[in-house]
């Protein structure tokens, strides 16, 4: 029986919560930031929840977290 891999890219991206849920990090966020006004850019710091609809996609990526 072969090992269950985790997806090295998603477990870059993603973390659990205590909860259960995943956190992850807000898109737009990396470069051509001069045109994008300080408003949208102070919108999309932080992290956020992954949505419900793709929280089962995650884990299925993530096995062993």
């Amino acid at each position: 029986m072969p090992k269950i891999r985790t997806n090295r890219g998603a477990a870059k991206r993603f973390a659990k919560t205590g909860s259960g849920r995943f956190k992850r990090r807000q898109s737009h966020k990396n470069h051509i930031l001069t045109k994008k006004d300080k408003k949208r850019k102070r919108h999309l710091r932080g992290n956020m929840l992954v949505a419900d609809v793709d929280q089962a996609g995650v884990q299925r990526m993530l096995p062993n977290l």
